[in-house]
């Protein structure tokens, strides 16, 4: 680990860099803030996968890349008079000692939920309309119902117990079956909706983040297939020419790599 002298070096060396290569180089002059957004965002799924992967030097990576762009968005907006680098560190900071009052304020012993609870209630404080306003529009379903249920949870909006929470999956997968019956496509979509919402809930409830399970057995399912697909190579075969049966056999092989 380095000296915290020497990470403010290295922050330093990377504003250097910054101000040279938006002077110099022609790719980087070209850039705006919207030409930057779409790389941000695949930067910040490749930081997701490599967190997935538990991989902390390709964490340390995407990590740099990440703050690559917070100092080229924060560059060009100086050009213009915006705001800069240390606009946005102060703005962080104050963001944080304000909704830390437990700790920069009145000392109070908070326990993880109350913070939590604090924290929006802090934020309706500082002129939000809506504890839902924080939930970006563009977000992946899966995360944005997870957001959604973490901040009204926030300010009570919450069932009293997790077998409610249970219940209402289990009412939520009848209300579907039913529309099946009916084979009215609208009201399936809606009702398949209600079914994923309380399944997000539930996860929230028995503290799993259902986009990284969602995303874990993705991964185990492409590893799985991609042994079925190399064993059949290694026979000659294709899988679209073997019967389930087969296939089955080769999947249970797979489970146990």
């Amino acid at each position: 680990m380095t000296s915290r002298k020497k990470q403010l070096l290295a922050f330093e060396r990377l504003l250097d860099i910054m101000d040279e290569l938006r002077e110099k180089c022609p790719w980087d002059k070209k850039q705006t803030l919207q030409s930057l957004r779409t790389l941000t965002i695949e930067e910040t799924y490749e930081l997701a996968d490599s967190i997935l992967d538990n991989d902390f030097n390709e964490i340390k990576g995407e990590l740099g890349d990440l703050m690559l762009h917070i100092v080229f968005y924060s560059k060009i907006a100086s050009e213009t008079n915006n705001f800069d680098i240390g606009d946005v560190l102060n703005t962080i900071c104050d963001k944080l000692i304000n909704r830390h009052p437990h700790i920069y304020g009145n000392k109070a012993e908070l326990n993880e939920d109350q913070v939590k609870k604090n924290w929006e209630k802090i934020k309706l404080k500082e002129g939000k309309k809506s504890v839902l306003e924080g939930v970006p529009s563009n977000l992946p379903a899966l995360v944005k119902a997870m957001r959604i249920q973490e901040k009204v949870s926030g300010i009570g909006f919450d069932w009293e117990n997790i077998d409610q929470v249970f219940e209402k999956v289990e009412e939520e997968l009848l209300e579907l079956k039913k529309e099946i019956v009916n084979n009215d496509c609208k009201s399936i979509e809606a009702e398949f909706g209600d079914v994923l919402f309380s399944l997000v809930n539930y996860a929230r409830y028995i503290n799993i983040n259902p986009e990284n399970a969602l995303s874990r057995t993705n991964k185990k399912f492409i590893k799985r297939f991609q042994f079925l697909e190399n064993k059949t190579k290694m026979t000659k075969k294709s899988l679209s020419g073997m019967s389930l049966s087969e296939m089955n056999i080769l999947w249970n092989e797979a489970k146990n790599q």
